[in-house]
């Protein structure tokens, strides 16, 4: 199958980090399992995607979604947008060109919400008080990313998370934060999460740079913290909601444990 000749610099850029994250990983990484169908019809397919399968190929030659669409769905698919190799839940798939146009200007357009939930170190908020982190990001060193802007300058207010200095060097990036839930010992959180910017990796940078680096991200996380022991990055697309086709859900992964 003819794998898409056109891709965003984000994509090239992440691409280049999973491969990184991948190599940093290998010892606690298990075989990839299968996507779960959510929904299909004349024009797109929802799946379910698992952590550890990468969207498209990469050098390592690891199994890709993108590789075994064709198989699993019995057509060509049409790619609209990716989600990291560690990341699982909800992606669509197009199943024309027609569909991939119209999806591809939707997500670039900002129009399609995305709700992920993670499980992070520490309490970011008090369960139920939902807050912004207004940070804007830009690229860092070995195809990571970073705030434009210095650790110092966050400042946590009551309405969330903003620089009190900033030489205007970034992009705009924009998240919704909720906590859900968190352990007796406030040790760990379960959060909601909605980026408003779509910046790539921009949950993951986010949270790791108000001091509540999500569970098992490597890339991102405390070196050496036990509570980045998971063998799997614990960040999950739990919900879009896509204009014209309708809002699709995926349930946590069965490994993730309980925050009660």
């Amino acid at each position: 199958m003819q794998r898409a000749s056109r891709h965003r610099c984000d994509d090239v850029t992440a691409a280049t980090a999973d491969e990184r994250e991948m190599s940093a990983t290998r010892s606690v990484q298990q075989e990839p399992e299968i996507p779960r169908l959510i929904h299909r019809d004349a024009d797109i397919v929802v799946l379910d995607k698992p952590s550890g399968l990468a969207t498209l190929a990469d050098r390592s030659g690891a199994p890709n979604l993108w590789d075994a669409l064709p198989d699993l769905l019995g057509c060509k698919p049409y790619l609209v947008h990716r989600l990291d190799k560690g990341t699982s839940g909800v992606m669509v798939v197009a199943l024309n060109p027609a569909t991939q146009a119209t999806l591809t200007r939707a997500f670039n357009a900002r129009q399609v919400r995305k709700f992920y939930l993670a499980r992070v170190v520490g309490l970011p908020s008090p369960p139920g008080r939902s807050l912004l982190i207004d940070l804007p990001l830009r690229p860092g060193r070995k195809s990571r990313f970073r705030v434009a802007g210095q650790r110092a300058d966050i400042l946590r207010l009551a309405a969330g998370w903003h620089l009190s200095q900033y030489d205007g060097s970034g992009h705009e990036s924009r998240t919704r934060l909720r906590t859900l839930a968190t352990t007796p010992d406030e040790r760990t959180s379960l959060v909601l999460l909605e980026p408003i910017s779509g910046r790539t990796h921009q949950l993951r940078v986010h949270l790791s740079w108000i001091g509540h680096p999500i569970l098992g991200d490597m890339l991102y996380g405390q070196p050496g913290s036990p509570l980045q022991s998971a063998s799997r990055l614990e960040l999950h697309c739990h919900r879009l909601v896509v204009p014209r086709f309708g809002s699709f859900s995926a349930q946590l992964p069965g490994h993730w444990p309980s925050c009660s």
